[in-house]
C-alpha cells in the first residue's frame, strides 16, 4: 500500500516529536448508538509488529468517568513497551476532571515506575483483552486476559465516585522518533455495556491524530482490516488525510 505524502510543508517523519510530553498520540473514538453511560468497556489488543528501540509506547483503552450529569475524570489501561520493563508492562492511572492523579489501590503486581505502571510480561503475535468495569460502587478495576491461555490479572482498582464510564476510545502513545522502525498493534472486539446491561461492539470509529503544530508525526496512521483496526507507526511517507469514519471490514467466512 502507498501512503500518499499529503501535506509535505506539514509532514514531520523524522526526529523526536516536539510536544510537550515528547509523545506522538492518535486515537480511534467508538461509535456506539449510545452516549452510555456504561457499566463496562474492554478491546482486545495485539502488537502484531514491535517496538526495537528503547523508548516507551504504550497502546490504551480510555474512558471518561462520569456521574450525576457531569464528567469527573478519566482513566486508560493498557500494554507498554517500557525501557524499565523489558518483559513488558500495563498501566491503570487516570486524571481527576480538576487535575491531578487519581487514586487508587495498590496492585499485587510489581511497580515499574509510579504508582500506575506494573510489571506484565507480554508477547507479540499474542492477544491480550482490557476490561474496565467495576466490582463495588466508588471502585473501577482495569484487569487484562491472556487470550492464548486464558489467565485474567487483576491490574488495580481507581477510586471514583461514577456512576459509569464515557467517551470509549483507544489510543497509541509514542515516545520513539517518527523514523523509528515500523510498529504495528491490532484493535478488535471493541465492546461497550451499558447500565441496563446491553452489549455492544463498535465496528466504527473516528480516528484522530495529533497535529503538527502539537508535534505529532505524520507518518502514522489507523487502517481497517477484516474485524480489527491496526495503528501503525514509521511509515515511509506521510498518511493520507484521515476518512471521519473507518469501518472494519467482515471478517471473511472460514472455507468449508
Amino acid at each position: 500500500m502507498r501512503w500518499t505524502n499529503w501535506s509535505r510543508q506539514r509532514a514531520r517523519l523524522s526526529g523526536s516529536p516536539p510536544s510537550a510530553n515528547g509523545a506522538s498520540s492518535f486515537h480511534l473514538w467508538w461509535s456506539l448508538s449510545t452516549e452510555g453511560p456504561y457499566q463496562e468497556l474492554s478491546a482486545v489488543l495485539e502488537v502484531v509488529v514491535a517496538p526495537v528501540v528503547a523508548r516507551l509506547y504504550f497502546w490504551a483503552l480510555q474512558a471518561s468517568f462520569v456521574g450525576a450529569g457531569r464528567e469527573l475524570g478519566a482513566g486508560h489501561t493498557g500494554l507498554q513497551w517500557h525501557p524499565g520493563a523489558p518483559d513488558g508492562a500495563v498501566n491503570w492511572g487516570g486524571y481527576a476532571s480538576g487535575g491531578g492523579e487519581l487514586a487508587g489501590s495498590r496492585s499485587t503486581l510489581r511497580p515499574v515506575d509510579g504508582p500506575n505502571t506494573f510489571h506484565y510480561p507480554w508477547s507479540a503475535g499474542r492477544k491480550y483483552a482490557l476490561r474496565v468495569w467495576s466490582p463495588a460502587y466508588g471502585r473501577w478495576r482495569s484487569e487484562v486476559t491472556d487470550l492464548a491461555n486464558g489467565l485474567t490479572t487483576v491490574v488495580r482498582d481507581l477510586y471514583v465516585t461514577a456512576d459509569g464510564l464515557a467517551s470509549p476510545v483507544v489510543w497509541s502513545e509514542v515516545f520513539a522518533r517518527c523514523d523509528d522502525p515500523p510498529t504495528e498493534v491490532r484493535w478488535s472486539e471493541l465492546r461497550a455495556v451499558d447500565l441496563a446491561g446491553r452489549a455492544e461492539l463498535a465496528t466504527s470509529c473516528r480516528p484522530t491524530y495529533q497535529s503538527h503544530e502539537d508535534g505529532g508525526c505524520a507518518n502514522t496512521a489507523t487502517v481497517a482490516g477484516p474485524g480489527y483496526f491496526a495503528q501503525l507507526t514509521g511509515l515511509p511517507e506521510a498518511r493520507r488525510p484521515p476518512p471521519e469514519v473507518l469501518a472494519m471490514a467482515t471478517p471473511k467466512a472460514p472455507a468449508s
